[in-house]
This record gives C-alpha cells, sequence and structure tokens, in this order.
C-alpha cells in the first residue's frame, strides 16, 4: 500500500492486528501496532484487546506493557479487556490475580461477562477452592441477567464432593439435579455419596442412589456402603436404618461384605450397652417382620470380640437362629479371633465342631485362626496339623502363619522353626529383619537395622529337619541348634 502511495487508516490496521490475533502471530501484530503508532494513528480500543490477545501467551511483562500504553492514551478498560486479563491469569493458575482483577473491575462499575465468569469459576474448582467456586457463581447469578452454564454448576458441584465440602455438596446438588434437572453421571454420582458419606449426608445418599436408578446404572456394594456410613455418621445417627440397609443390600442379589458394615462396627464398639443396643434393634427389626442380614450378626459379633466380652459374641452366635439367620463362615472367624484373645482352646475346638455340623468349610482365614489359637497354648502340636491341612485343602498359607510359627518354636526351643523358615521360602516369602533377628537371639531380640537384607536365610540350615518330625513334634523342648543363622 505504501509503495503505491496509498496511506493505510485506522481500519487498515485493526484488520492487520485481527489477522494476526487469529493467527496467532504476536511479532507481527507488535510491529505493525508499532508501525500504526509511528504514522501518528491514534489506536483503539478494540485494537488493544487483539494485541492482548495475540500476546497472551508471551511473557506477562508484555502485557503490562500494552496497559501501560492505553493508560498513555487514555484508553480505559472495558470488560471485554478485563476477560482477556483474567482469562491469560486462568490459563496459567494465578487465581489470586484473575481475582485481584475481577475486584478491579467491581470498583470501576463493570461486571465480568459470561466467558470471565464461566472461565473463573471453573479454574477455582478444578484448582481445589469449591467454596470460592460457589461463592463467584451464586454472586455472579446475583447480579446479571445471564445465567451460567448447567457444567458450570456441574463443575462447582464436581468440585465440593472432592473436597469433601458438605454445604458446597447440598446447595450444587439441589442447584443441578432439583433445579435445573440435569442427570449427572456414575463418576459424580459415586464423588457426591463419598462426601455425602464422610459428612453423615444420609438423605442425599439416597436421593444419589435414586438418580444412579433413573440413569439404569446397576446398584453395587460401593453405591449402598456411603449410605450406610453416612447413616451412622452425622447429627442424627440412625443405627436401624444402618442395619436395615444391609437386608437391602442382599435383597439386590449383593452380598455385603464386612468393610460396607464397618461404620456399624465402629458405632456399636464402644462399649457392652452398644453392642446390647445394636441387638435389640435386630430383635425389633425382626418382630416388624423383615430380614436379618447376617452380615448384621456378624458385626454384633466382631464388636463383642473388639470390647474383649467373648461371651456377648457366643450368645449373640447362639440366639442368631431365633432370628432366623444361620451363621456362616464369617460369623466362625470372628468367635475364632475372640478365643486367640482370650486363649480359649477348648472354645475353639467346639466351635470348629460347630462349624463342620452345619457343613460349612473352614477357609484360609479358619485356618490361620485355628493354628494361631493353637499356637497359644503350652501345646501347640495341633498347629502343625492344621497347617498340613491347610495346604491339602489347597491354601497358600499367609506369612502370618508362618511367622507365628517360627516366633513360637524359636521363644521354645523348637528345632522345627527351621522347617517352617524353608517353607516360607518356597512359597515366595521373604525373611523379615525383624524375624531373622529374632531367630538369631533366640528369642530374645526383636529389634533390626531397617537396611538389613536376611540374604544368608536361605543357606543357613545345613541340616534339614524331617517332615515326619515336623509333624510329629518332639516330646521335650530342645535347645537351639549352634549352626542358626549367623
Amino acid at each position: 500500500m505504501k509503495d503505491e502511495g496509498v496511506q493505510p487508516d485506522a481500519t487498515t490496521y485493526e484488520y492487520i492486528l485481527e489477522a494476526c490475533a487469529s493467527e496467532g502471530r504476536p511479532a507481527e501484530a507488535r510491529a505493525a501496532f508499532d508501525d500504526m503508532l509511528a504514522m501518528g494513528i491514534q489506536p483503539t480500543r478494540t485494537m488493544f484487546h487483539h494485541l492482548l490477545y495475540v500476546l497472551r501467551r508471551e511473557d506477562a511483562g508484555e502485557m503490562w506493557s500494552v496497559l501501560e500504553t492505553m493508560r498513555q492514551f487514555l484508553v480505559a478498560p472495558n470488560e471485554t479487556t478485563y476477560e482477556i486479563i483474567i482469562l491469560r491469569y486462568t490459563q496459567d493458575d494465578h487465581i489470586e490475580l484473575a481475582l485481584q482483577n475481577l475486584a478491579e473491575m467491581g470498583a470501576r462499575g463493570l461486571s465480568p461477562t459470561l466467558k470471565t465468569a464461566t472461565t473463573l469459576i471453573e479454574s477455582a474448582g478444578r484448582l481445589g477452592y469449591p467454596r470460592l467456586a460457589l461463592e463467584l457463581a451464586e454472586a455472579f447469578e446475583a447480579t446479571s441477567v445471564r445465567r451460567l452454564d448447567g457444567d458450570v454448576w456441574l463443575e462447582c458441584l464436581l468440585s465440593s464432593a472432592e473436597a469433601l465440602y458438605e454445604d458446597g455438596v447440598l446447595r450444587t446438588w439441589q442447584k443441578v439435579v432439583h433445579e435445573l434437572h440435569i442427570t449427572p453421571d456414575e463418576g459424580c454420582c459415586l464423588q457426591v455419596l463419598h462426601a455425602a458419606g464422610r459428612n453423615g449426608l444420609a438423605a442425599l445418599g439416597l436421593d444419589v442412589l435414586q438418580v444412579l436408578g433413573k440413569i439404569g446404572v446397576a446398584w453395587e456394594e460401593y453405591h449402598f456402603a456411603p449410605v450406610i456410613e453416612a447413616l451412622c455418621k452425622g447429627k442424627e445417627k440412625n443405627l436401624k436404618d444402618a442395619l436395615a440397609m444391609l437386608d437391602l443390600i442382599r435383597s439386590h442379589d449383593i452380598t455385603p461384605g464386612a468393610e460396607t458394615a464397618f461404620p456399624i462396627f465402629e458405632m456399636i464398639s464402644k462399649d457392652a450397652d452398644s453392642v446390647d443396643e445394636a441387638w435389640g434393634i435386630l430383635e425389633t427389626l425382626h418382630e416388624e417382620g423383615k430380614n436379618i442380614d447376617i452380615t448384621a450378626i456378624n458385626v454384633v459379633v466382631q464388636a463383642s470380640v473388639a470390647i474383649g466380652d467373648l461371651q456377648r459374641a457366643v450368645g449373640t452366635y447362639k440366639t442368631a437362629g431365633k432370628l432366623g439367620v444361620k451363621p456362616n463362615i464369617d460369623t466362625y472367624n470372628l468367635l475364632l479371633a475372640g478365643c486367640i484373645a482370650a486363649q480359649h482352646r477348648p472354645l475353639g475346638d467346639r466351635l470348629l465342631t460347630e462349624m463342620k455340623e452345619a457343613k460349612i468349610k473352614p477357609d484360609i482365614r479358619t485356618y490361620e485362626r485355628l493354628i494361631v489359637l493353637c499356637l497359644t497354648q503350652t501345646v501347640y502340636e495341633d498347629a502343625f496339623f492344621y497347617l498340613e491341612e491347610m495346604k491339602t485343602e489347597g491354601h497358600l498359607p499367609p506369612l502370618a502363619v508362618y511367622e507365628a510359627i517360627i516366633r513360637k518354636c524359636v521363644a521354645l526351643g523348637d528345632p522345627r522353626y527351621k522347617l517352617a523358615v524353608e517353607e516360607l521360602l518356597e512359597c515366595g516369602y521373604e525373611l523379615s529383619s525383624g524375624l531373622n533377628s529374632f531367630i538369631q537371639s533366640g528369642g530374645t531380640h526383636d529389634g533390626s537395622h531397617p537396611k538389613e537384607r536376611p540374604r544368608s536365610v536361605e543357606r543357613s540350615f545345613r541340616t534339614r529337619t524331617k517332615r515326619e518330625d515336623f509333624l510329629r513334634g518332639v516330646q521335650e523342648p530342645v535347645e537351639l541348634m549352634s549352626d542358626q543363622v549367623s
């Protein structure tokens, strides 16, 4: 144009700056702007906006230079100016600077654009400031005729749920589901369920379950677990509904596990009165014609064992039939744990007999507890019998079983600890430094340096104990052999 003698005007430069902004050419935009100033053309606010936009990914000093030039030319910033500035800060996660400019807008009597508000709210939620995000959203809708998009409120709901922000979850769930009639997906519902469980919001949890049903999600145990947790927490605990919920879970062909009932256990394992209250509620539910789930019985047994009341645990087990419930393998395993704590071997034997009479097959945990129970006695030969029976049934003995046997044998000078160590290693376990130190000291020392590596253990037993000796045992304790781990 200049070569042809045609002088560019403000409109020409505005189009050039717009093209540079569209194509992301900051160097060319800056050159065109400087050329325009050299031509004596007064820049407009729109030109500054194009320049700010194309420089949005450059160093912050470039942006401040443009803003200073605006002040020199007495061009006041408007809503679009602040939109570009705030979006620049939010994309760099500088939420404080973005809020500072938002406050400056208010001081100038300007209101944020919908894009500004949306970006700022979503950025606050993404950065873990759910309370700020919610306050910004509510403030915008209170002062603007425009409404935020549903996705913005959904982002507020997610950020509040992830942060377990009780008030935020309640307000945003009401807004999203009941006012905007937006149906969250399963992932969002799970987050809300977790927040409901942690904060004792049982009503919210039940509402979420209804939404999951509406969107066709098949209920699973992990959907119900937060609801039970919510019923056991909060200002108004509801133990009755929590216990009844276990049967509701079962009615949907879902087996409630001990983990799901754990909040109930925490609630009733404080003292004997709490356990008795739980049992009384179960009797009331039975009288009302409701089914009692075995998991509810088990959690009462577990709580009784936890407070050291084995008699109450056995009494619960014995009277379960009156509520129309048959004990399962978990019931017996919990009772065996109580027998271990009380070192009550005869009761453990009787429970094992009753379990077999009920045609309940022992599982790996049953064998583990039977072995540990035997090891609490002076005569512990049956521990080896149950170990062999466990392996015969196809169970891999846990590391804890071998460690318990080794400690018992070493403490009493029983050389069969060597074979137990060999089997431990054959099963792929590692001998811990603490146990290795215990063996080396003959059962008098259990400490070890955290960096110790017991690599020499595998080859340290030059004399192998015969398996028949391992099963038969020895009549009298013998001293530890001198060829222990060196």
